[in-house]
């Protein structure tokens, strides 16, 4: 009975030390989220790393500004341009609530994408 009893002094001399380090770990832990979050909230601003073109239409359409008009780079293939063509049409189309005039803008870079034209503006407006 003697050595049991001597057993569960010593857990309940060691559960407040464990229960102590718990509560300092967890401090500690606290303080290092605290720095680290104003750390991050005090760095300064980073540019978006994908820019939109800003700017209107030039007089004359360029396969630059086809491809910026289209989301694709200049060196893409037919297929993907035609895919493309079709994704900003949707998403553009006069019968869908979108501009005649940008309807016309995307279809003179589909076609100049394809070398249809060699240049100068196809467009109706």
């Amino acid at each position: 009975m003697q050595q049991s009893r001597d057993v569960s002094d010593g857990f309940e001399m060691v559960s407040p030390l464990i229960a102590g380090l718990s509560v300092a770990a967890v401090a500690y832990a606290g303080r290092y989220s605290l720095r680290a979050w104003q750390a991050f909230k005090a760095r300064p601003p980073t540019l978006r790393t994908r820019r939109f073109y800003e700017g209107g239409f030039q007089p004359n359409m360029t396969r630059r500004e086809a491809a910026l008009i289209l989301g694709v780079r200049e060196s893409t293939p037919a297929e993907k341009i035609k895919e493309a063509h079709r994704r900003v049409m949707v998403a553009n189309h006069p019968d869908a609530g979108g501009s005649h005039y940008l309807a016309s803008k995307i279809n003179e870079a589909k076609d100049m994408m394809l070398r249809r034209t060699k240049g100068g503006s196809s467009s109706a407006f």
